[in-house]
Protein backbone atom coordinates (compact mmCIF):
# COMPACT_ATOMS: atom_id res chain seq x y z
CA UNK A 1 0.00 0.00 0.00
CA UNK A 2 1.93 2.95 -1.43
CA UNK A 3 -0.45 5.58 0.64
CA UNK A 4 -2.55 5.10 3.65
CA UNK A 5 -6.03 7.46 3.65
CA UNK A 6 -6.78 8.17 7.30
CA UNK A 7 -9.49 10.53 8.20
CA UNK A 8 -9.39 12.47 11.40
CA UNK A 9 -12.84 14.21 12.82
CA UNK A 10 -12.51 17.76 15.28
CA UNK A 11 -9.13 18.54 14.34
CA UNK A 12 -10.09 21.91 16.04
CA UNK A 13 -6.86 23.19 17.88
CA UNK A 14 -6.05 22.09 21.34
CA UNK A 15 -8.47 18.32 21.05
CA UNK A 16 -8.28 14.95 20.50
CA UNK A 17 -8.27 15.19 16.88
CA UNK A 18 -5.05 17.44 16.75
CA UNK A 19 -2.56 15.60 18.37
CA UNK A 20 -3.56 12.68 16.15
CA UNK A 21 -2.94 14.68 13.49
CA UNK A 22 0.64 15.74 15.00
CA UNK A 23 1.06 11.78 15.56
CA UNK A 24 0.70 10.49 11.66
CA UNK A 25 2.55 13.32 10.77
CA UNK A 26 5.55 11.91 13.17
CA UNK A 27 5.29 8.42 11.44
CA UNK A 28 7.74 7.22 8.80
CA UNK A 29 4.48 5.96 7.09
CA UNK A 30 3.51 8.12 4.14
CA UNK A 31 -0.19 9.17 5.45
CA UNK A 32 -3.14 11.48 2.77
CA UNK A 33 -5.14 12.80 5.80
CA UNK A 34 -8.52 14.49 5.33
CA UNK A 35 -9.69 16.22 8.28
CA UNK A 36 -12.79 17.48 8.92
CA UNK A 37 -14.17 19.74 11.97
CA UNK A 38 -17.65 21.79 12.61
CA UNK A 39 -15.47 25.42 12.16
CA UNK A 40 -14.24 26.92 9.43
CA UNK A 41 -11.52 28.35 11.10
CA UNK A 42 -10.36 25.22 12.89
CA UNK A 43 -6.74 25.33 12.84
CA UNK A 44 -6.27 21.68 11.80
CA UNK A 45 -7.91 21.67 8.67
CA UNK A 46 -5.10 23.74 7.59
CA UNK A 47 -2.80 21.53 8.40
CA UNK A 48 -4.21 18.53 6.50
CA UNK A 49 -3.91 17.28 3.25
CA UNK A 50 -8.07 17.51 2.41
CA UNK A 51 -10.52 19.60 4.54
CA UNK A 52 -14.29 18.98 5.03
CA UNK A 53 -16.49 20.99 6.86
CA UNK A 54 -18.86 18.36 8.73
CA UNK A 55 -21.97 19.27 11.11
CA UNK A 56 -21.62 18.30 15.07
CA UNK A 57 -22.33 14.82 16.13
CA UNK A 58 -25.15 15.61 17.42
CA UNK A 59 -27.30 16.88 13.72
CA UNK A 60 -29.21 14.05 12.04
CA UNK A 61 -26.85 14.07 9.11
CA UNK A 62 -23.69 13.17 10.85
CA UNK A 63 -23.06 9.89 9.94
CA UNK A 64 -24.33 10.16 6.14
CA UNK A 65 -21.84 13.34 5.99
CA UNK A 66 -19.20 10.80 7.42
CA UNK A 67 -19.70 8.28 5.28
CA UNK A 68 -19.44 10.66 2.43
CA UNK A 69 -16.20 12.26 3.11
CA UNK A 70 -14.91 8.36 4.01
CA UNK A 71 -16.04 6.85 0.21
CA UNK A 72 -15.38 10.41 -1.54
CA UNK A 73 -11.43 9.52 -0.29
CA UNK A 74 -11.52 5.88 0.01
CA UNK A 75 -10.65 6.39 3.28
CA UNK A 76 -8.80 3.08 5.40
CA UNK A 77 -9.12 4.27 9.19
CA UNK A 78 -10.97 6.83 10.60
CA UNK A 79 -10.20 8.51 14.12
CA UNK A 80 -12.55 10.23 16.14
CA UNK A 81 -11.20 13.87 17.73
CA UNK A 82 -13.81 14.41 20.13
CA UNK A 83 -15.93 12.38 22.42
CA UNK A 84 -19.25 13.35 20.81
CA UNK A 85 -18.43 12.35 17.95
CA UNK A 86 -17.24 8.75 19.33
CA UNK A 87 -20.34 8.10 21.26
CA UNK A 88 -22.28 8.14 17.61
CA UNK A 89 -19.60 6.40 15.76
CA UNK A 90 -19.35 3.38 18.67
CA UNK A 91 -22.96 3.24 18.32
CA UNK A 92 -22.09 3.19 14.27
CA UNK A 93 -19.57 0.50 14.10
CA UNK A 94 -21.14 -1.75 12.02
CA UNK A 95 -21.85 0.51 9.46
CA UNK A 96 -18.22 1.58 9.36
CA UNK A 97 -17.00 -1.69 8.96
CA UNK A 98 -19.33 -2.95 6.44
CA UNK A 99 -17.88 0.14 4.54
CA UNK A 100 -14.11 -1.04 5.28
CA UNK A 101 -13.32 1.32 7.23
CA UNK A 102 -10.87 0.91 10.03
CA UNK A 103 -11.98 2.78 13.70
CA UNK A 104 -9.63 1.84 16.66
CA UNK A 105 -12.54 1.51 19.06
CA UNK A 106 -12.85 -0.17 22.51
CA UNK A 107 -15.47 -2.22 22.82
CA UNK A 108 -18.86 -0.77 22.99
CA UNK A 109 -19.10 -2.07 27.23
CA UNK A 110 -16.09 0.01 27.65
CA UNK A 111 -16.82 3.01 26.46
CA UNK A 112 -20.35 3.62 27.90
CA UNK A 113 -18.46 3.01 31.45
CA UNK A 114 -15.81 5.05 31.23
CA UNK A 115 -17.50 7.99 29.51
CA UNK A 116 -19.83 8.19 32.95
CA UNK A 117 -17.36 8.91 35.37
CA UNK A 118 -19.98 7.80 38.45
CA UNK A 119 -20.16 4.26 36.43
CA UNK A 120 -16.33 3.98 36.32
CA UNK A 121 -16.06 4.42 40.01
CA UNK A 122 -18.47 1.51 40.21
CA UNK A 123 -16.80 -0.72 38.00
CA UNK A 124 -13.22 -0.10 40.03
CA UNK A 125 -15.05 -0.06 43.31
CA UNK A 126 -16.76 -3.33 42.21
CA UNK A 127 -13.60 -5.16 40.71
CA UNK A 128 -11.54 -4.01 43.78
CA UNK A 129 -9.20 -1.24 43.31
CA UNK A 130 -8.05 1.57 44.87
CA UNK A 131 -10.43 5.12 44.33
CA UNK A 132 -11.17 7.71 46.02
CA UNK A 133 -14.68 7.99 48.11
CA UNK A 134 -17.49 8.94 45.47
CA UNK A 135 -21.48 9.93 45.54
CA UNK A 136 -23.86 10.86 42.87
CA UNK A 137 -25.37 14.37 43.62
CA UNK A 138 -28.82 14.36 41.69
CA UNK A 139 -30.52 17.01 44.32
CA UNK A 140 -29.53 19.10 47.10
CA UNK A 141 -30.91 16.48 49.55
CA UNK A 142 -27.80 14.24 47.97
CA UNK A 143 -25.22 17.45 49.10
CA UNK A 144 -26.20 16.57 52.80
CA UNK A 145 -24.50 13.04 52.59
CA UNK A 146 -21.23 13.77 51.52
CA UNK A 147 -18.99 14.76 54.89
CA UNK A 148 -15.40 14.50 53.83
CA UNK A 149 -13.59 17.77 52.17
CA UNK A 150 -11.98 18.42 50.41
CA UNK A 151 -14.07 17.12 47.33
CA UNK A 152 -13.86 17.65 43.82
CA UNK A 153 -16.94 18.34 41.89
CA UNK A 154 -17.40 17.62 38.29
CA UNK A 155 -20.09 16.39 35.77
CA UNK A 156 -20.65 12.85 35.54
CA UNK A 157 -20.87 12.76 31.63
CA UNK A 158 -18.87 14.85 29.81
CA UNK A 159 -16.78 17.88 31.01
CA UNK A 160 -13.59 17.58 29.03
CA UNK A 161 -10.92 19.75 30.11
CA UNK A 162 -12.19 19.92 33.62
CA UNK A 163 -14.72 22.06 32.19
CA UNK A 164 -17.17 23.04 35.30
CA UNK A 165 -15.21 21.24 38.00
CA UNK A 166 -14.93 22.77 41.14
CA UNK A 167 -13.23 22.25 44.82
CA UNK A 168 -15.21 22.49 47.51
CA UNK A 169 -13.45 23.14 51.10
CA UNK A 170 -16.00 23.28 53.72
CA UNK A 171 -20.09 22.82 53.63
CA UNK A 172 -20.82 26.44 52.18
CA UNK A 173 -18.42 25.83 49.38
CA UNK A 174 -19.92 22.34 48.61
CA UNK A 175 -23.38 24.35 48.61
CA UNK A 176 -22.79 27.07 46.56
CA UNK A 177 -21.00 24.96 43.50
CA UNK A 178 -23.76 22.05 44.25
CA UNK A 179 -26.48 24.36 43.54
CA UNK A 180 -25.10 25.83 40.79
CA UNK A 181 -23.94 22.46 39.10
CA UNK A 182 -27.45 21.10 40.12
CA UNK A 183 -28.72 23.90 37.82
CA UNK A 184 -26.77 22.91 34.83
CA UNK A 185 -26.94 18.54 34.81
CA UNK A 186 -29.27 16.08 35.94
CA UNK A 187 -27.02 14.87 38.17
CA UNK A 188 -22.62 14.97 38.71
CA UNK A 189 -20.54 13.27 41.00
CA UNK A 190 -18.46 14.29 43.95
CA UNK A 191 -15.19 12.42 44.88
CA UNK A 192 -12.85 12.95 47.33
CA UNK A 193 -9.99 15.11 46.82
CA UNK A 194 -6.67 12.88 47.18
CA UNK A 195 -3.03 13.17 46.91
CA UNK A 196 -0.58 15.78 46.34
CA UNK A 197 -0.01 17.96 43.26
CA UNK A 198 2.90 16.22 42.29
CA UNK A 199 1.51 13.05 42.43
CA UNK A 200 -0.46 12.81 39.41
CA UNK A 201 -0.41 10.81 36.52
CA UNK A 202 -1.67 10.42 33.14
CA UNK A 203 -1.20 6.44 32.16
CA UNK A 204 -1.64 5.23 28.68
CA UNK A 205 -2.26 1.46 28.27
CA UNK A 206 -2.51 0.39 24.60
CA UNK A 207 -4.17 -2.74 23.43
CA UNK A 208 -4.50 -3.97 20.10
CA UNK A 209 -7.54 -4.71 17.80
CA UNK A 210 -8.03 -8.87 19.07
CA UNK A 211 -7.12 -7.29 22.52
CA UNK A 212 -3.63 -8.43 23.08
CA UNK A 213 -2.17 -6.15 25.44
CA UNK A 214 1.19 -4.13 23.53
CA UNK A 215 3.04 -1.41 26.04
CA UNK A 216 2.52 0.95 28.59
CA UNK A 217 3.75 5.16 28.83
CA UNK A 218 2.77 7.47 31.59
CA UNK A 219 3.68 11.15 32.13
CA UNK A 220 4.00 12.30 35.52
CA UNK A 221 2.18 15.36 35.39
CA UNK A 222 3.27 19.10 36.13
CA UNK A 223 0.00 20.64 36.73
CA UNK A 224 0.35 24.36 38.30
CA UNK A 225 1.45 26.30 34.68
CA UNK A 226 -1.01 28.22 33.22
CA UNK A 227 -1.68 26.15 29.77
CA UNK A 228 -1.77 23.06 32.23
CA UNK A 229 -4.17 24.32 34.71
CA UNK A 230 -7.86 24.60 35.80
CA UNK A 231 -8.22 25.36 39.27
CA UNK A 232 -5.69 25.96 42.23
CA UNK A 233 -6.21 27.16 45.26
CA UNK A 234 -4.55 27.34 49.24
CA UNK A 235 -5.11 24.31 51.02
CA UNK A 236 -7.18 25.39 53.71
CA UNK A 237 -8.40 22.16 55.08
CA UNK A 238 -6.92 20.85 58.11
CA UNK A 239 -4.79 17.89 55.43
CA UNK A 240 -1.76 18.64 55.67
CA UNK A 241 -0.69 15.68 53.61
CA UNK A 242 -2.07 16.98 50.39
CA UNK A 243 0.31 20.14 50.53
CA UNK A 244 -0.47 23.66 50.37
CA UNK A 245 -1.95 23.90 46.79
CA UNK A 246 -4.98 21.98 46.04
CA UNK A 247 -5.33 22.08 42.18
CA UNK A 248 -7.49 20.49 38.81
CA UNK A 249 -5.41 19.98 35.56
CA UNK A 250 -6.73 21.75 32.99
CA UNK A 251 -6.09 18.51 30.37
CA UNK A 252 -3.26 20.16 28.82
CA UNK A 253 -0.99 17.62 30.22
CA UNK A 254 3.01 18.25 30.52
CA UNK A 255 5.70 17.38 32.61
CA UNK A 256 8.33 13.82 33.35
CA UNK A 257 7.13 10.82 30.15
CA UNK A 258 8.75 7.75 31.01
CA UNK A 259 7.74 4.06 32.23
CA UNK A 260 6.91 4.94 35.80
CA UNK A 261 6.10 1.00 36.25
CA UNK A 262 4.65 1.73 40.23
CA UNK A 263 1.31 3.54 37.85
CA UNK A 264 1.90 1.38 34.74
CA UNK A 265 1.30 -2.13 36.23
CA UNK A 266 -1.51 -1.10 38.04
CA UNK A 267 -3.08 0.24 35.71
CA UNK A 268 -2.23 -2.37 33.19
CA UNK A 269 -4.67 -4.89 35.25
CA UNK A 270 -7.58 -2.42 35.23
CA UNK A 271 -7.16 -2.22 31.37
CA UNK A 272 -7.05 -6.06 31.04
CA UNK A 273 -10.34 -6.29 33.56
CA UNK A 274 -11.96 -3.51 30.95
CA UNK A 275 -11.17 -6.00 28.02
CA UNK A 276 -9.67 -2.84 25.68
CA UNK A 277 -8.94 -3.31 21.96
CA UNK A 278 -7.28 -0.31 21.57
CA UNK A 279 -5.80 2.96 23.59
CA UNK A 280 -6.92 3.55 26.84
CA UNK A 281 -6.16 6.40 29.65
CA UNK A 282 -5.94 6.72 33.15
CA UNK A 283 -5.79 9.66 35.14
CA UNK A 284 -4.46 8.79 38.85
CA UNK A 285 -2.56 10.50 41.63
CA UNK A 286 -0.07 8.08 44.16
CA UNK A 287 -1.30 8.70 47.80
CA UNK A 288 0.27 6.54 50.55
CA UNK A 289 2.30 4.19 47.93
CA UNK A 290 -0.88 3.36 46.25
CA UNK A 291 -2.80 4.43 43.12
CA UNK A 292 -6.12 6.21 43.19
CA UNK A 293 -8.03 6.49 39.67
CA UNK A 294 -10.28 8.94 39.51
CA UNK A 295 -11.03 9.00 35.70
CA UNK A 296 -10.75 6.70 32.83
CA UNK A 297 -10.74 8.05 29.07
CA UNK A 298 -11.66 4.92 26.67
CA UNK A 299 -9.50 6.39 24.26
CA UNK A 300 -6.21 7.90 22.38
CA UNK A 301 -5.01 10.81 24.95
CA UNK A 302 -4.33 14.27 24.69
CA UNK A 303 -0.66 13.65 25.90
CA UNK A 304 -0.52 11.49 22.23
CA UNK A 305 1.56 13.81 20.43
CA UNK A 306 3.96 14.17 23.68
CA UNK A 307 4.34 10.05 23.21
CA UNK A 308 4.76 10.32 20.06
CA UNK A 309 7.67 11.87 20.37
CA UNK A 310 9.52 9.62 22.46
CA UNK A 311 8.79 6.45 19.69
CA UNK A 312 5.57 5.54 21.54
CA UNK A 313 3.33 6.22 18.42
CA UNK A 314 -0.46 4.94 19.51
CA UNK A 315 -2.62 5.89 16.50
CA UNK A 316 0.36 4.34 13.87
CA UNK A 317 0.88 1.65 16.13
CA UNK A 318 -2.78 0.47 15.62
CA UNK A 319 -2.88 0.90 12.01
CA UNK A 320 0.18 -0.92 11.47
CA UNK A 321 -1.53 -3.59 13.44
CA UNK A 322 -4.74 -3.27 11.41
CA UNK A 323 -4.02 -2.23 8.33
CA UNK A 324 -0.42 -3.60 7.31
CA UNK A 325 -0.53 -6.60 9.58
CA UNK A 326 2.47 -5.61 11.50
CA UNK A 327 3.38 -7.25 14.37
CA UNK A 328 4.31 -4.83 17.40
CA UNK A 329 7.34 -5.60 20.10
CA UNK A 330 5.53 -5.91 23.56
CA UNK A 331 6.80 -3.24 25.58
CA UNK A 332 9.04 -1.90 22.86
CA UNK A 333 11.39 0.65 23.73
CA UNK A 334 10.94 4.36 23.81
CA UNK A 335 12.94 7.58 25.32
CA UNK A 336 12.29 9.22 28.57
CA UNK A 337 12.66 12.99 29.93
CA UNK A 338 10.48 15.71 30.19
CA UNK A 339 8.56 17.39 28.05
CA UNK A 340 7.21 20.78 28.27
CA UNK A 341 4.12 22.77 26.08
CA UNK A 342 3.28 26.21 24.90
CA UNK A 343 1.15 27.81 22.61
CA UNK A 344 1.36 27.71 18.46
CA UNK A 345 -0.18 29.82 16.03
CA UNK A 346 -1.15 29.73 11.98
CA UNK A 347 -2.47 32.08 9.47
CA UNK A 348 -5.65 30.87 7.69
CA UNK A 349 -6.55 32.85 4.96
CA UNK A 350 -9.67 33.83 3.52
CA UNK A 351 -9.08 31.89 0.45
CA UNK A 352 -8.58 28.85 2.24
CA UNK A 353 -11.85 29.21 3.80
CA UNK A 354 -13.60 29.46 0.76
CA UNK A 355 -12.62 26.34 -0.21
CA UNK A 356 -14.52 24.66 2.63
Amino acid sequence: MSSINVMITGVGGGGVGEQILKCLRMSSLDYNIIGCDMDRNSMGLANVDKAYLAPAASHKDYMENIINICKANDVHVLFHGSEPEMRVLSKNRQILADNGIFVPFNPEKVIDICLDKYLTMNFLKDNGFEIPQYWEVKDEADLQKIDVFPIVLKPSVGGGGSVNTFIAQNTEELELFGKYLLKIYNQFLAQEYIGKIEDEYTVGILHGSTGEYINSIAVKKNILPGLSNKTRVANRTSKSDLGEILAISSGVSQGEIGRFPEVTEPCKKIAQKLGCTAALNIQCRVYNHKIYVFEINPRISGTSSLRAMVGYNEPDILIREKVLGEKTEVNFPYQSGYIARGLSEKFISYEFMKTL
